[in-house]
């Protein structure tokens, strides 16, 4: 702390400013007396202030100076580290834009290739279709039946045939025989050549037998219902097999299935899957 004089608070704030070695914004200062001119020269007074530096010497100067160079290094190295992070998260985003980008290419792709396989699978099965069509029209027309529609589909590895005619009930025969051995004949061949299973359709014939069996296993649903399982009674050719579909239908979560008795007798049975034998 130092006491100075001068004629004015500026030559004062200088010269303590000199004193002290320091800055004149690093005094800290108290003004004792504020000059005054005083009246024809008498009574003249200086001005008197007493000072202090808030930095007292060169070597704390340099610390605050190392302080404040710190401060501003660490202040660098933030907005650098936030400068690379915000780098970083750029980038990522660009690289999972980049991958969404190629996603949406290989998802394109695949729909593109799946939409090309539907297509050829398409094309085969309808030339199949065609093929079997004709070569089902040869074969009944060296037959002793008026026959004049035979139209043939093939879809999900299934050819749907579809065959009417003046003789169309004759085909059928006496309670479905000689449609039945058609059904087996025709499911030898193209399932053994071409590896499909057949649906066939004579002048409306399975629609009747399908429509038969769904007011037959009607009674059959409600028992299975009430104790959880039943069985058909002895049926023959298609008949058990439209059975098994509806069966099927009816019970998802069950056991379904096929069973030949000591007769040779075929039938449904319905039960748990952990009890397939009851």
């Amino acid at each position: 702390m130092k006491k100075v004089e001068a004629p004015t608070l500026e030559e004062a704030y200088q010269k303590a400013a000199q004193v002290l070695e320091c800055s004149i914004s690093e005094l800290q200062c108290e003004v004792v007396q504020h000059p005054s001119k005083g009246i024809f020269g008498l009574l003249k007074k200086s001005a008197i202030i007493v000072a202090t530096c808030k930095v007292s010497s060169p070597l704390k100067r340099e610390e605050l100076v190392s302080e404040e160079e710190s401060v501003a290094s660490e202040i660098l190295e933030t907005v650098k580290y936030e400068t690379e992070t915000l780098t970083i998260e750029t980038t990522k985003q660009n690289d999972v834009v980049l991958e969404s980008f190629f996603e949406v290419d290989r998802i394109a792709e695949d729909e593109i290739l799946e939409n090309e396989i539907f297509e050829e699978e398409s094309i085969v099965y309808d030339e199949l279709a065609r093929l079997i069509e004709d070569q089902l029209k040869e074969m009944l027309s060296h037959s002793c039946f008026e026959i004049d529609i035979v139209e043939v589909d093939v879809r999900d590895n299934t050819a749907l045939i579809f065959i009417d005619g003046d003789d169309a009930a004759l085909l059928i025969g006496k309670e479905g025989y000689r449609y039945n051995a058609l059904s087996y004949m025709l499911f030898n061949w193209l399932h053994t050549k071409y590896e499909l299973f057949i649906k066939l359709e004579i002048a409306e014939f399975l629609t009747s037998q399908q429509e038969m069996i769904r007011n037959y296993i009607k009674p059959v649903i409600e028992n299975v219902e009430k104790y959880g399982k039943g069985k058909t009674r002895s049926l023959d050719g298609i008949l058990v097999q439209i059975a098994l579909e509806q069966l099927r239908e009816a019970f998802p979560d069950k056991y379904v299935a096929v069973k030949t008795g000591k007769e040779g007798n075929k039938f449904v049975v319905i039960n748990e899957f952990n009890n397939k034998h009851a």
